[in-house]
Order: C-alpha cells, then structure tokens, then sequence
C-alpha cells in the first residue's frame, strides 16, 4: 500500500507513518501562535523530522471547536511561505491541512505533495482542484462545522454512519477522476462526536479498513482524551500515546500526533508488536 507523490517519490503506507501538526495559526487549541514567524516554524520542522516525522502537515487555519473563519488570502500568507522553505530546505513529505481549493492549489505548486481536507472535499471548487492535482487527499469525517459542531451530535451508529459518509466521498472522487489509490480516510475524531462516539470509533477503527484505503487517526491532545482524564490540554500526552497505540493495533497507517519523538517511540512498539520486527 503506497502513495504516490509528486517529483516521481512515494510514501510506503505498509508500516504506519507518522504525520507532525505544524499549525501557522494563532489560535489552534493546542499549540497556537508558537510557529507562525517562518524561521521558528522551520526549525520547529527540523526537531520533528530529527524525532522521527515522515509527514509534515500545515495548516493555516484553525478548526477546533468555535475557531473563528479566516479568509482565504489569510491563509494564503501564513502557509505558502512556510510550504516553499520547506521544500527548499528539507526532503520530506508535505501535506497542507485545508479545505479551500485555492490554497490546495497555491500550495501544491509551492511543494505540497497531499492534501488533508476536514471537509472531504465538498467546499466549492475542491472536488475539481484536487482532481486537477491528482495528489494524495485525505478525506475527513466532520458533523457540522468547526463553529458548531460539538453543539449535540446524534448518530444513528456513529461508526456506520461515518463509514456510510466516507463512502460517498470515495465514489465522489472516484467520479471526478481521483485514483482510489490516492485516497486516505480519516473518521474525523472530535469533529462533530461525544466522548462516547469518539471512543466507539476508536474500538471499531479496523472497520474502516475494509474500504481498502489506508487509515490516518489524529487524536493528539484533544478533549476526548482531556473530558475522559479530567486533563487539561498540556497534561494530555499519557492519553495521546494511548490512543495513537490503540490505532495502530487497529490498522492505522497514518497517526497525525503534537508529541512526535514520544508518538514515534509508541509507534514502533506498537508496530513490533503486530509484526514481530527485531528490536
């Protein structure tokens, strides 16, 4: 199972990757306004990938739960900059964290090998820009929208239901000419989901694999680790490397994790474990 990037290079998924969450916002729940000056970001890059990142993720806005909206030139300006030095400076796969077609677009040509939407492409215009690009896309599970989405979310089965969505989403991209090949899912933990909802997909994870598509999870510090514990934000790495643990047991191929070098540590623990691979 395999990605294929642009520049003629791949991301071998047959081990699970590791994919770092570089936010340039000022506002994002765990970490925001630390990397926003570009030299700060870039040596933010270089700790990680010494860590252990396989994957860099960008984003320039925002979308925990309230986050306010930013207008596209705004995030134009914080993430294109940052996507360019990157590419000069570092070999390493590069995803752009957004559901805006223009900025899927600016940022491709400025280096982004993948993009990682939370809305599964169905913002205008992002349907035909990533088809365009014939990249890697990451397809996200979201009930609602960041503004509202932990408002009441009901499910009928959270895990059927978000299957059932993903679903619709493959085939929209499969109609659209997106390669199944080049599709990711991510059931979208915290996006529109109790603590109990976001527990059952983490129980059920190996469900999602039947699509044949590799899995990413990203669970790193957010509340359902923080409401469970009773743990406030900067207390949440205990939980964080439980979680991305269990997704790894349960066929993640892609852990989206804060806490690289401890996260790349529970990885290969985890990976021997389902491998036998020599330590």
């Amino acid at each position: 199972m395999k990605l294929e990037l642009p520049r003629q290079r791949h991301l071998n998924l047959t081990r699970c990757k590791l994919m770092a969450i570089l936010n340039i916002t000022p506002d994002s729940f765990s970490d925001g306004g630390k990397f926003i000056a570009v030299d700060t970001a870039l040596k933010q890059v270089e700790r990680m990938l010494a860590d252990g990142a396989d994957i860099i993720d960008i984003g320039g806005e925002s979308t925990r739960p309230g986050a306010k909206l930013v207008s596209l030139q705004q995030e134009l300006d914080r993430v294109i900059p940052v996507i360019e030095l990157i590419r000069q400076e570092f070999d390493t796969v590069i995803s752009v964290d957004t559901y805006k077609a223009k900025v899927m677009t600016e940022a491709a040509l400025a280096g982004a090998d993948m993009i990682n939407d939370v809305k599964a492409l169905q913002d205008e215009g992002a349907l035909v820009a990533a088809a365009k690009l014939q990249i890697p896309v990451c397809l996200m599970h979201m009930q609602g929208q960041p503004q509202s989405m932990q408002a009441a979310p009901q499910y009928s089965d959270v895990v059927d239901d978000v299957k059932h969505f993903l679903q619709a989403r493959v085939q929209a991209c499969i109609g659209a000419g997106i390669a199944p090949s080049q599709l990711v899912l991510d059931p979208g933990f915290g996006f529109g989901k109790t603590v109990a909802h976001n527990y059952q997909l983490l129980a059920r994870l190996s469900e999602f694999e039947s699509q044949g598509m590799p899995v990413l999870a990203g669970m790193s510090r957010k509340s359902m680790i923080g409401q469970l514990l009773n743990r406030n934000t900067s207390e949440r790495l205990a939980g964080s490397i439980a979680c991305a643990t269990i997704a790894v047991m349960h066929g993640a191929r892609i852990i989206r994790a804060h806490d690289v070098k401890e996260t790349a540590d529970a990885i290969a623990v985890a990976q021997a474990t389902l491998f036998g691979e020599e330590v």
